[in-house]
């Protein structure tokens, strides 16, 4: 026993070392050499594996860029610095899901377990951006009875618009749409804020609301026997939270069908995320559901929607459709090896990477045999092959709700229902493009001395569409743009519309 006990203690010893030198490393700066050297590095990856580098940005622009880069760098950084000035450079390639990432300190196990049994500090808000303004969105904890709408002016003394001024360069979307950049901005706000000054145990907030300005402490919280309790309850599986998605985090589901009148001709479907987890149950049985109930009207809502699983969207328009289809273009990649630079391993844990590593030659020929060269570019075979439409699938008026947001897969799945006339989209121009975007799979580089990592995107995934070259994302067809006060009030101007159209529909056919 007492071995034991003297093997974990030295165990956890040999940890704290570790997580304290790998610390320490975070605040020694780089030699102007090794700084340049992963500048080049970093430039050289992306020519080589990205399929689209050009898409937004000339190639002249980009070499500018990073040469200029190089040029500025006139003393040794450490990684955080480094980071500010390579970050923006990889923004301005305006392509949404590209971005390095950036190092975080590490914690020790004890650490770790303090913060488990702690709420959060800024992250337990929903926020809002517009016009360099930060508001609280949504305060669903009741903190300090803080309300909907107000602004907060300051954090510990630094204002807002000081602070966005930093934070604002690392987002981006895609291409020249603007839409997305204040949304990501809300929602990566907290991580920002964290990744510069830590985790701190509380933050002093000065906040605007009708023009009265106060100020609040918010501290860490730690987490009451009846706190865990509902943890434990909301983490627990049900076939119902299995089906829609349970997310305990915003403890409310992923996907969801419910009708809107009490004859059921109007239904609305909410998808939070295309997670692809049980989708094709959950879309089989809500489908269904709509031809019993002889549905005429859907709404289909993705707006904050950021994407996910694109065998999902592939999967829901078959719902949609009345005859054979291809929903995305044989997908393009920048070479003949370029899928062999995928994080396949990272697939597997700890115990089960020996499995990949046996594995991974027959990943390799299979990946090798799927490319198929034409015209000096290279696409990979039968992905996503032409498919039927589904015996449940809706012929009735569908509309489909989309906002700043909506991205990637959401972005993709407006653009073929809009291109196809089988939708009225409503809202907001979508903040992924129309014309597709970089995904699928990634090689995560990891720069050689700041270590810092860069996923980079190795699928052009095109919707089969006829191409707007706008460089912009899915323009709706109804836009609607709500001020602020209906968006703290909690007013859906967007879906009041849609009804509104429907009760004019409904009356016409009297």
């Amino acid at each position: 026993m007492k071995k034991i006990f003297f093997l974990l203690a030295f165990t956890s010893l040999l940890s704290c070392v570790s997580v304290k030198k790998y610390n320490e490393r975070l605040e020694k700066p780089l030699s102007t050499e090794k700084l340049k050297q992963d500048v080049d590095f970093t430039h050289q990856k992306l020519q080589k594996l990205h399929p689209n580098l050009y898409w937004y940005i000339s190639k002249e622009q980009l070499d500018y860029k990073f040469d200029s880069l190089k040029t500025n760098i006139s003393k040794p950084l450490k990684p955080s610095e480094f980071y500010l000035k390579l970050a923006p450079i990889i923004a301005d390639i305006k392509e949404g899901h590209l971005r390095l990432l950036p190092l975080e300190k590490k914690l020790t196990k004890r650490e770790i377990k303090k913060l488990k049994n702690q709420k959060g500090l800024l992250g337990r808000f929903n926020y809002y951006v517009e016009k360099d303004k930060l508001y609280i969105k949504d305060n669903p904890e009741k903190i300090a009875k803080i309300k909907s709408g107000t602004e907060i002016l300051s954090i510990n003394n630094e204002l807002i618009s000081d602070i966005f001024a930093k934070y604002k360069s690392l987002v981006t979307s895609d291409g020249e749409n603007k839409t997305f950049n204040k949304y990501a901005l809300a929602r990566r706000f907290s991580t920002f804020f964290t990744l510069e000054h830590g985790i701190l145990d509380s933050a002093k907030i000065d906040v605007k609301f009708n023009d009265s300005i106060k100020t609040f402490t918010l501290r860490r919280e730690t987490k009451t026997v009846e706190d865990k309790k509902k943890e434990k309850l909301e983490k627990k599986p049900t076939q119902e939270k299995k089906t829609k998605d349970y997310n305990p985090i915003t403890k409310s589901f992923n996907r969801n069908l419910q009708f809107l009148d009490k004859d059921s001709s109007i239904a609305f479907i909410k998808i939070k995320s295309f997670s692809g987890t049980y989708s094709r149950k959950f879309y089989k049985e809500s489908f269904a559901t709509l031809k019993k109930a002889k549905t005429q009207y859907l709404i289909l809502d993705i707006r904050d929607n950021l994407g996910g699983s694109l065998a999902e969207i592939n999967n829901l328009y078959t719902y949609f459709v009345k005859e054979k289809f291809k929903f995305i273009n044989d997908i393009e990649v920048s070479g003949k090896t370029s899928i062999l630079s995928s994080n396949y391993l990272s697939n597997y844990s700890i115990f089960t990477k020996p499995i990949g590593i046996v594995t991974y030659p027959i990943f390799a020929l299979t990946s090798l045999a799927s490319i198929k060269k034409v015209n000096n570019k290279f696409f990979v075979r039968n992905i996503f092959p032409s498919k039927n439409p589904k015996k449940d699938a809706f012929y009735g008026k569908t509309y489909v709700l989309i906002n700043g947001s909506s991205f990637s897969a959401s972005s993709i799945i407006s653009s073929k229902l809009k291109n196809d006339h089988l939708a009225t989209l409503v809202g907001e121009e979508t903040g992924g493009a129309n014309d597709g975007t970089v995904a699928g799979i990634y090689s995560t580089q990891k720069l050689p001395n700041s270590k810092m990592k860069l996923p980079i995107g190795l699928f052009l995934i095109q919707p089969n569409i006829e191409f707007t070259n706008t460089k912009k994302g899915v323009t709706p067809d109804v836009e609607i743009l709500p001020e602020l006060k209906d968006i703290f009030d909690k007013k859906d101007l967007q879906l009041n519309w849609i009804l509104e159209d429907i009760k004019k529909q409904k009356t016409s056919h009297e």
